[in-house]
Parts: C-alpha cells; sequence; structure tokens
C-alpha cells in the first residue's frame, strides 16, 4: 500500500464491495472491479478503505475518491491520494470496503444481499426452515441458501427469491416469511 495513505479502523459496518485490479492511464487512476452486476455503493460513498489482498494487514487505509464511474467492464476511480500510475499500481489487489450506512437507500422490494443474510426464515405456519447463509444467483433469479439443523444434522435448503415464494421481507424485524414447506 502507499505510505501516504491514512491508516483507518474499519467501520463496523464495513462491506467489502470490490478490489482494485490495476492502474488505468498515466495520471493516477485506477480499475476496480466490483463484486456487484450493480454497483451503486461504490459511487454514493467518497470514503474508501483499503485492505492489502491476501490478509497481508489486519489495518486498513482511508481513500478518498475524487471520482468513480463506469467503464466498460469495470470502474475506473481516482483519488487525491493518488497522483501517478505508479501509485496507482501500488494498489493493485487491495480489497475495497465502503461504510453500509453510506449504500443509496433500497427501492421498495429490493433489499440488499447483505441484509438478508444472517436472517431466519419462517414458513407461513410459522415453522422455522432455516437462516439465511448466502444468497446465489442462479440464472434467471436470485437464491435463498438456508441452513439449519434438523435432528442434530445440518440441512440446507434452497427457496427461490421470488414473489411467488417469498410473502415478506421485514428488515426491522429481522425475519423472512416464505410460501415453502419443510419437504420441499
Amino acid at each position: 500500500m502507499l505510505p501516504t495513505l491514512e491508516a483507518a479502523e474499519l467501520p463496523a459496518d464495513a462491506i467489502e464491495v470490490a478490489r482494485i485490479a490495476d492502474a488505468w492511464g498515466i495520471k493516477g487512476w485506477f480499475k476496480v472491479l466490483p463484486h456487484s452486476a450493480q454497483p451503486e455503493a461504490l459511487f454514493s460513498s467518497k470514503r474508501w478503505f483499503l485492505q492489502p489482498p491476501g490478509g497481508k494487514s489486519t489495518g486498513a487505509f482511508r481513500l478518498t475518491i475524487r471520482e468513480a464511474k463506469e467503464h466498460s467492464d469495470c470502474i475506473v476511480a481516482s483519488s487525491e491520494d493518488v497522483p501517478d500510475r505508479n501509485a496507482a499500481e501500488a494498489l493493485r489487489g487491495a480489497r475495497v470496503f465502503v461504510p453500509r450506512s453510506s449504500f443509496p437507500t433500497a427501492a421498495q422490494d429490493e433489499y440488499y444481499w447483505v441484509d438478508l443474510i444472517g436472517l431466519p426464515v419462517v414458513n407461513r405456519e410459522g415453522v422455522t426452515l432455516g437462516t439465511v447463509r448466502e444468497m446465489l444467483a442462479s440464472g434467471p433469479q436470485t437464491t435463498l441458501v438456508l441452513e439449519a439443523l434438523e435432528n442434530g444434522k445440518p440441512v440446507e435448503r434452497m427457496i427461490p427469491f421470488v414473489s411467488a415464494f417469498i410473502d415478506k421481507v421485514d428488515l426491522s424485524g429481522r425475519l423472512i416469511t416464505v410460501d415453502w414447506q419443510p419437504d420441499y
């Protein structure tokens, strides 16, 4: 990492949203590969936090973003802290985090996956089906991947995250209600 970057602690609500791929041009711009097809969090936050790749450090560095924009299949960004190509190359592989609080507000009936992970899922009868372990982009729809224990053994369930099966997502109540049975 650059010695000119300010060391900082990751915010408690920091979410990894991208990684820096390489330098772009000669004026300190750098390519960023977002982890999402909709990288609004990168555009809405002017404070990014970087960690070196591969867990080389437990600390983080604050990067003040001057400009970020879409370019081809990636994002390119510039920062006052990165004056030239050599400095941009030093960022290669860095993991990019932004505070969850700086994400733009999701539209009605849209959710950030990070907000769904860890939520319990129950069916209409109140039977607990498990807890959301991950979200899976499976072609035409997204799928909830649940983990649960039944008779002391781990069980995995997959439920399509579509309106036909999802009755309600209550983020404030931390619960997802579905039209699904344990034996599906």
